[in-house]
């Protein structure tokens, strides 16, 4: 666990391990519960397919393209649930390859007609 007091940024950085220069990560959703093993009854996005959720999201550059860094800023559940879990989404891709699911940032979903 990480103990951090609420309003507090929280900073995270996920990295691939690879012996591969050419790989690229990219974080796609990242979710938060008070449940360690329910992401889906009460949760709250800070980044779905891409696009920030919270007003706090943001990311940070690194001079390996292996590593994802961001920061997003501390809560709690309605004042209930102190303690907040994290279950985030990562994609590896080419490096260069802006067909890739890393080169084309938010999507967001177009409404039916």
């Amino acid at each position: 666990p990480y103990y951090i007091d609420l309003n507090q940024n929280l900073y995270l950085q996920a990295y691939l391990h690879s012996s591969d220069p050419n790989l690229v990560v990219f974080v796609d959703t990242c979710v938060a519960s008070p449940d360690p093993h329910d992401f889906n009854t009460v949760t709250y996005d800070i980044v779905r397919n891409g696009c920030a959720r919270d007003p706090s999201y943001a990311t940070y550059s690194s001079p390996y393209k292996h590593f994802a860094r961001f920061k997003f800023n501390a809560f709690e559940f309605i004042s209930r649930h102190t303690t907040v879990y994290l279950q985030c989404e990562l994609v590896v891709c080419r490096y260069g390859d802006f067909s890739s699911r890393c080169y084309q940032g938010c999507l967001s979903r177009s409404k039916r007609d």
